[in-house]
């Protein structure tokens, strides 16, 4: 009697493969934790100076592949489920993220159909963004700690120069410079509290005003802040305004996302400062 076999479809194929894939993914994942639990046990009964010993006569592990089992096993036990899809290699590059956002990583990134090196390029700049974030509101708290200190000097300069008016001894003009210094300090202040509120920007897509501008910037700060004329202290209000409208609209350009757009606005910004050079060339 002839037996008549079946012919599997390749569709049908192709699922038992995943599927062996993942129980074997998982199965890796699985196994690094409990690898990673006993190294552990091993390395806290082991003399201090003997780990790499034992690592290299006993299992043949680098130090280096040994401190990536141990950590899989202290990040991924706990909650094994949600990275039991997870390959080896995805799970190590994975590290690399805080424990607190891990999940939540996953679950913004298409992580499976990421090679391994996509996806420590993506951790990698994701990284990188943290750390300018940090700085840049490390920065901002730094500078609003200066202006609170400038505020409580303006205003205890004030008030001295309110008490020596009686005595004719300060004229009504520096009372007026100091008002509006004070004034400057104190919306610039309150601007830096709203910004360290806000939700941070993404400092890796932020174009930074060029470094001999910034000078250039804080150079005529530094002058305007001698000056008694009460025409130069106006003059400083609006120049401070207009630095942070450019530094706003810098933000604001580069979170448009389609390239010709952004192109475009990009054109109309340098148009519109060459004719404000040509403006003030005119001036001259």
């Amino acid at each position: 009697m002839t037996q008549l076999i079946t012919e599997r479809s390749t569709d049908v194929i192709a699922a038992e493969i995943n599927a062996i894939k993942f129980q074997a993914q998982t199965m890796m994942l699985q196994a690094s934790a409990e690898i990673g639990k006993r190294l552990i046990e091993a390395k806290e009964q082991l003399p201090h100076g003997e780990w790499g010993n034992w690592l290299k006569d006993n299992v043949e592990y680098s130090q280096s592949t040994a401190n990536n089992l141990m950590q899989i096993h202290m990040e991924y036990s706990s909650n094994s489920q949600a990275f039991g899809s997870l390959s080896y290699s995805k799970a190590v590059a994975l590290l690399g993220i805080d424990a607190d956002d891990r999940e939540a990583f996953l679950q913004e990134n298409n992580v499976e159909e990421m090679s391994t090196r996509e996806l420590q390029k993506v951790i990698k700049e994701k990284q990188k963004l943290e750390k300018q974030i940090a700085q840049q509101e490390a920065d901002a708290t730094k500078e609003k700690s200066l202006f609170e200190k400038d505020i409580q000097d303006l205003k205890q300069q004030l008030e001295d120069a309110r008490e020596q008016s009686n005595e004719n001894e300060v004229s009504e003009k520096e009372i007026n410079r100091l008002t509006q210094e004070l004034a400057v300090a104190e919306s610039r202040a309150k601007k830096l509290e709203e910004s360290l509120k806000a939700k941070p920007i993404e400092a890796a897509t932020v174009e930074m005003i060029p470094e001999a501008v910034q000078k250039e910037l804080d150079h005529l700060r530094s002058k305007m802040n001698e000056s008694t004329d009460p025409a130069e202290v106006k003059f400083k209000m609006r120049f401070e305004s207009l630095v942070n409208e450019f530094n706003s609209t810098l933000v604001v350009l580069e979170e448009i996302g389609d390239a010709d757009t952004k192109s475009k606005y990009t054109n109309a910004v340098h148009k519109l400062m060459d004719k404000m050079r040509a403006t003030l060339e005119g001036k001259q």
